[in-house]
């Protein structure tokens, strides 16, 4: 399959004209080379010097328009100094029984070393033009060098390109992860030191995978996970080119050390483990990212993988599960007199904000003190001031952390903070489709090492439970134990409480009450009315849902 594309791609090629204008790197995206130690940059006179030698690359052309629901023409994402949130956003990765139905689609892009792979990578998440896109690259996966292979590395007498120097165990576990939906960790090298930073960056959210490097067909584990294999073919000299300008410019090396390093270790490797990987390719690219058709017919392919994963889950949800009795999980308030008062003030259309907020908050604090009550406790003995023991109980957890589904789960946070000492705070945006109808994940913010706590997951309205899912399975790809979360809401319909509980059957669901309907727009009956319009003061869209806000406030 290899050749035979490998000869159609080249006819196209030589028909295309070379772009002139190098494309820049997506948003979002941190800069990925291949390669191997990274130093100060000098000597740039020598480096320009070699750019007449090398051909223009670049995109040349227009981002292609998404086949997908969303179909903007800005970038999708809006950035402060604090959030970067997708204004397209991540549809449902699972179905109606919570679990992944298709895994992300990887892509495998092999080649030697300045043969272009990032740049051709980069060019691919351009023309997709659709969000959730993850590039993972190599050179994150070096092995930590011992101080013998450092002193070695020093004198450029180390071999960076050979397969093993890197950490395959650990690329096939993050990728195999990163495929089923988890959250990963990926090492930060340094390759100033050739050792890993303390510091991990964590990447989540992948509907598209795109992993780059040069040995990135040298695993038979890491094929396996390879849902389509790309080797882009640049010319060797062409490569030696671009390798003495970035080494030089970038790296503070001089040409004798680049061409030392280049024959002794990266043509030899390149042509006893690299070029024989090109058999194993679907598609051979070349000349790399001066081939935009190559590039097109690769994305084509893509969007119809990616249209062939698109799912519905909320009107699955409207009717599976239902006409059953309520869920043992479901533990909702006791209904006292003060209760019902309170819910008689904030249901009422007539009640203004002011008393709306005030009884609001008083539901709150009573759902989140009722909450608490469920966690684990241990036994413990304490000493009274008169001297005498104690027989009590103490929190069995390590600690507890909230999460609000944006916008309307923030306003329960204060009450968590007031009852919680030093209680972690995550948040979680998930907006509506109004193409779709189907929930959206735009942005999360999890604090480190969640998976250890129990999480109070906080919405003040659920009425499919089409939001409060995809929050429960954000916060299980983020290896967070099923029967460690917690749902709480101020009110859900019978749907909701259904879909949440048939999905997930340990996720404990705490309200203050629970009404039996969901009319044709999803709003709950009788319910409550749009919680976060009356809370904030902002006005309702014309088709809101109670459970996912339609605007950012």
């Amino acid at each position: 399959m290899a050749t035979a594309l490998t000869l159609a791609l080249s006819a196209a090629a030589a028909a295309s004209p070379s772009p002139t204008k190098e494309g820049a790197a997506p948003p979002g995206l941190e800069e990925q080379e291949d390669g191997a130690e990274s130093e100060a940059p000098c000597e740039a006179s020598s480096a320009e010097s070699l750019d007449r030698l090398l051909p223009p690359v670049g995109t040349g052309r227009s981002p292609r328009k998404r086949t997908t629901s969303q179909c903007k023409s800005e970038p999708p994402l809006l950035r402060t100094s604090k959030r970067t949130i997708y204004t397209a956003g991540r549809p449902p990765w699972y179905n109606e029984h919570g679990t992944q139905s298709k895994e992300a689609f990887v892509i495998g892009l092999g080649g030697g070393s300045a043969s272009g792979k990032t740049t051709v990578a980069r060019m691919i998440i351009e023309a997709l033009d659709v969000p959730w896109v993850v590039l993972l690259s190599m050179d994150s996966f070096y092995k930590v060098l011992t101080k013998q292979q450092q002193e070695q590395a020093a004198n450029n007498d180390f071999n960076f390109d050979h397969p093993d120097a890197f950490d395959f165990d650990l690329i096939v576990c993050t990728l195999k992860k990163l495929k089923q939906g988890k959250s990963v960790k990926i090492p930060i090298y340094d390759f100033t030191t050739h050792s890993r930073k303390k510091d991990w960056k964590t990447l989540y959210g992948a509907n598209v995978i795109i992993f780059e490097g040069i040995m990135a067909f040298a695993d038979k584990q890491l094929l396996e996970l390879l849902d389509m294999k790309i080797f882009v073919d640049t010319d060797s000299d062409i490569r030696l080119v671009r390798r003495l300008r970035r080494d030089i410019s970038e790296r503070g090396r001089d040409i004798e050390g680049v061409i030392k390093q280049y024959n002794k270790f990266v043509k030899p490797a390149f042509d006893q483990y690299i070029q024989p990987t090109m058999r194993l390719a679907d598609i051979v690219v070349p000349r790399g990212s001066g081939n935009t058709v190559a590039i097109d017919l690769i994305v084509q392919h893509v969007h119809s993988q990616l249209e062939e994963r698109e799912l519905s889950v909320r009107a699955a949800l409207a009717s599976a599960h239902q006409c059953h009795p309520l869920p043992r999980t479901l533990s909702v308030l006791k209904s006292t007199p003060q209760v019902r008062g309170m819910h008689t003030i904030i249901r009422d259309k007539e009640t203004s904000r002011d008393e709306f907020i005030f009884y609001s908050k008083r539901l709150m604090r009573l759902l989140i003190e009722h909450a608490l009550s469920f966690l684990p406790f241990q036994g413990c003995t304490v000493q009274t001031p008169q001297g005498q023991d104690y027989e009590g109980k103490t929190y069995a957890g390590k600690q507890i952390t909230g999460v609000s589904i944006l916008r309307a789960g923030e306003t329960m946070e204060p009450a968590l903070r007031a009852v919680c000492k030093d209680v972690r705070i995550g948040t979680i945006l998930i907006q509506t489709n109004q193409l779709t109808g189907e929930p959206e994940l735009h942005y999360l913010r999890l604090p480190k090492d969640i998976s250890q706590d129990h999480v109070i997951l906080m919405d003040c309205t659920v009425s499919t439970g089409a939001a409060a899912m995809m929050a429960v399975r954000v916060l299980l790809d983020h290896d967070v134990p099923e029967d460690k979360i917690f749902l709480l809401s101020l009110l859900m319909a019978e749907m909701g409480v259904h879909s949440v509980a048939y999905a997930f059957p340990r996720v404990k669901i705490i309200t203050t009450a629970v009404d039996k309907k969901v009319n044709d727009l999803f709003r709950i009956i009788p319910g409550i009315g749009n919680f976060g319009d009356r809370y904030f003061g902002t006005d309702a869209p014309p088709d809101w849902s109670d459970e996912e806000e339609l605007a950012v406030t």
